[in-house]
């Protein structure tokens, strides 16, 4: 048996032991609410800072392109932007969303198709192996009506799907919409994103349709502009506006191969852009923030996200 000593002793030791481990749980604690505390404070820089990058972005292409009538690759806008100081760093990049096919263009505000965005996407759609029927099912997914397209979709078929729903009848509000248009599967989204946008070169509730700037599409994007255009004229294209960018889309014809071509494409294409997808990336120490907006060159924002 124990004797009162040895009790005391015993017990003694069980509280010491107890006082340790309630004292390294404090200082644990302790640790712990101070790093949360560092982390959600260099958080909340961060997202300040990334947010400003937005505003700054913005101004900066305001001021690269008020004195032009056209907008190019070669133009500073176009390269990151990298801001350190002793809160933080910073990066801003931009990218014209008219150098893209607008998706929003294939309706008429009648409901027919759009011939010139028809035959563009299909062009696309082709060079990307993507299935035709596609397009008559976004088709169905932007008309006002809900008169089925052949090969197309309208609510009468999503409305059979597991979770059932309703076609939009109007515009695309994000490219990540198209994830609820029949066909456009993860893998066709991923092909298509950087060719395509919803935004249109003007504002307005009846505008979709948009030129395609021919100094700033990508080579994929020229080559769906007419079925004259090839891999190797497209190729022409390219190293001839980075000589020396397009100042109008009559100027197309500087390219031996392009002369009747590009006065076709009148009314179609274009020199400058109007709408730019901003992306600006903020660290503070550890702490990362990303803020993508796409802004108006007239000074509207139509998107924000912030992760």
């Amino acid at each position: 048996m124990i004797g009162r000593k040895g009790f005391a002793l015993v017990l003694t030791l069980v509280i010491t032991a107890l006082m340790v481990a309630v004292t390294a749980e404090l200082i644990h604690q302790v640790y712990v609410d101070t790093s949360l505390s560092r982390g959600f404070r260099d958080g909340q820089q961060a997202s300040l800072l990334a947010e400003s990058g937005i505003e700054g972005g913005k101004k900066l292409l305001q001021m690269a392109l008020s004195g032009q009538d056209f907008s190019s690759l070669s133009d500073k806008w176009a390269q990151p932007f990298k801001l350190d100081d002793e809160t933080g760093s910073i990066t801003i990049t931009a990218v014209e969303e008219n150098g893209k096919i607008c998706l929003n263009g294939l309706i008429l505000p009648n409901g027919d198709y759009d011939s010139f965005t028809l035959e563009t996407l299909k062009r696309l759609g082709s060079q990307l192996k993507l299935p035709v029927n596609l397009w008559p099912a976004l088709a169905d997914w932007l008309d006002s009506d809900d008169l089925v397209k052949s090969e197309g979709a309208e609510s009468s078929y999503y409305m059979t799907l597991k979770s059932p729903y309703r076609a939009r009848n109007g515009k695309l509000a994000t490219l990540a919409e198209l994830s609820l248009v029949k066909g456009f599967t993860p893998e066709v989204i991923i092909k298509l994103k950087p060719f395509v946008t919803v935004y249109a070169e003007k504002s307005g509730s009846l505008i979709s349709k948009s030129r395609i700037n021919i100094n700033t599409a990508p080579k994929e994007v020229l080559m769906a502009l007419d079925k004259g255009i090839d891999d190797r004229l497209a190729a022409r294209v390219l190293e001839e506006r980075r000589l020396k960018p397009f100042k109008s889309v009559a100027e197309l014809s500087r390219v031996s191969g392009l002369e009747t071509i590009s006065t076709g494409l009148q009314g179609f294409a274009s020199v400058k852009g109007a709408v730019y997808l901003v992306t600006s990336v903020a660290q503070v120490k550890d702490t990362l923030r990303t803020v993508e907006s796409v802004i108006r060159l007239s000074d509207e924002i139509l998107s924000w996200q912030e992760y």
